[in-house]
């Protein structure tokens, strides 16, 4: 426990460091780090660093169990990642001397390299055929757009307008949610929401984490809007901390369902008490761009 708190802590403050400094460019950077890292575990758990070409399952304790390092499919995820995150930074420094707005810019980006990037990995496939069979590179390609490509629109939203506010909004709708869903649970929970995969989580508590969730997100409003006379923010901000709550349920529900089918407890051991990139940020991955999305919709593109 100590350790998790610990690194609790750590995590809030490298947060919130990430999203003052820099106008958004230390956020870009170290979301590259947390992507590249994200889709290394991806990797590991689906099968796309075990060294097995033909599909079949090796005997336990044989030299085809043990995972490698790395492969042609992680190395090609990895560059991937550095190239979309260099582009976005690149889009927001050129938008940045002229004043274009960049949301269909990177959009852009980002449709091309999800389509360039199904293409190169089915290039290392039928290069190296039967090096890799299908579903190590569609696992590769899955943990692609899972961990690098969903976790830009942290960044993303960081350039939205109260793009420092919406950031935060990522954040706090997962935690605070967790934690109203666990006590709402707790006091009223009767009907599970996923038994199987997570007995604990009740429908009462999902009710109790969204109703949580927005209203954190409307006093964030208030104190904005303290500031800034002219704002009008209590509204969009709920919606934003409704929405936020919803899928960041359904982001640590499918990352327990993934680890549940391939029976491991944790993604990694990275941060103590926390597990691995993807165990910490598991709601964030499915907040982010549902939170970007709509606030693009509420507040407008980035400036």
């Amino acid at each position: 426990m100590r350790e998790r708190v610990i690194s609790g802590v750590v995590i809030a403050l490298i947060v919130v460091l990430c999203g003052l400094v820099g106008k958004g460019y230390l956020l870009g950077a170290a979301m590259a780090v947390c992507g590249s890292i994200g889709f290394w575990e991806l990797c590991k758990t689906c099968g796309v660093l075990t060294p097995k070409a033909d599909g079949t399952i090796p005997p336990e304790g044989s030299a085809d169990t043990k995972t490698q390092k790395s492969n042609s499919l992680v190395v090609l995820g990895i560059l991937l990642t550095a190239v979309y995150y260099a582009g976005l930074l690149l889009i927001q420094y050129l938008n940045a001397q002229d004043q274009k707005t960049m949301f269909h810019h990177a959009d852009l980006l980002m449709l091309v390299m999800m389509s360039m990037g199904l293409i190169a990995f089915m290039a290392v496939y039928v290069l190296t055929f039967p090096k890799y069979n299908s579903d190590r590179v569609m696992a590769a390609y899955f943990s692609f757009i899972y961990a690098p490509v969903m976790l830009s629109f942290v960044y993303r939203a960081r350039l939205l307008p109260y793009g420092i506010f919406v950031y935060i909004l990522i954040f706090l709708c997962s935690s605070v949610c967790d934690v109203c869903a666990l006590a709402a649970g707790m006091a009223f929970g009767r009907h599970k929401m996923a038994p199987i995969l997570s007995p604990k989580k009740t429908i009462e508590g999902a009710v109790g984490g969204v109703i949580g969730s927005m209203v954190s997100c409307a006093v964030v409003a208030l104190i904005v809007q303290h500031f800034d006379k002219g704002a009008k923010l209590v509204v969009p901000f709920m919606i934003l901390g409704f929405v936020g709550a919803l899928v960041s349920m359904l982001g640590d529900l499918a990352a327990s369902a993934i680890k549940r089918d391939h029976n491991i407890k944790d993604y990694g051991n990275l941060i103590p008490g926390h597990g691995g990139i993807m165990d910490r940020l598991d709601s964030t991955i499915f907040a982010a761009p549902l939170i970007y999305f709509t606030g693009v919709l509420l507040l407008g593109t980035a400036v």
